[in-house]
């Protein structure tokens, strides 16, 4: 293992500084790769978030809009949420995908695995392409208040290439997507 493969971060010291059921965030007290002593914030997360780009046999996807309370505005993206990391993902995303949308998909395909902010958190995600969709109805939890907006696949990608979506997981997964199709790998 080279250098650059090897950790050059010691931890000293861990306080837990707050907790809940879904993350944990914690002070440490570092030695930094430069010898120094430092400090790092780190956000656990205790569920692995999932997103699902479904794609009907037209060529449409599905985005649900939300008003996010964190960034004070409203966001589109494309299904998703998050499930007990012991729990495997198809299970949450097919989950989530009937609760948010009514969909449920009789093909599933793994996308992407990726890390959504690892400078300050260890946040991992898994995203899907649902196909060989039915219609049903949505099943929101009673905290969401969700709007689905059907499109051609190619304007939600356009979305995500032009900034109308931001959200990390929904970009990262209609251009994996994206790409799959343009390749060949998919047909819709």
């Amino acid at each position: 293992m080279s250098k650059f493969n090897s950790n050059p971060w010691k931890t000293t010291e861990i306080i837990q500084v707050y907790d809940n059921p879904w993350i944990c965030v914690t002070h440490r007290k570092v030695i930094t790769p430069a010898g120094k002593e430092g400090i790092y914030g780190v956000v656990h997360f205790k569920n692995l978030a999932i997103g699902i780009v479904p794609v009907d046999e037209h060529g449409y996807t599905w985005l649900v809009g939300q008003y996010r309370y964190t960034l004070d505005q409203y966001s589109w993206e494309i299904p998703e949420g998050g499930g007990p990391s012991h729990e495997p993902p198809l299970i949450t995303a097919q989950r989530e995908l009937l609760e948010e949308t009514g969909i449920r998909a009789k093909q599933w395909t793994q996308l992407l695995e990726l890390h959504l902010s690892n400078s300050v958190t260890d946040e991992c995600a898994v995203a899907f392409l649902a196909q060989q969709l039915e219609i049903g109805a949505a099943q929101p939890e009673e905290t969401e208040q969700l709007q689905l907006r059907r499109l051609p696949f190619a304007e939600a990608v356009q979305m995500a290439l032009d900034g109308r979506i931001t959200d990390a997981l929904s970009v990262a997964s209609l251009l994996a997507a994206n790409e799959g199709k343009r390749s060949g790998k998919w047909n819709f």
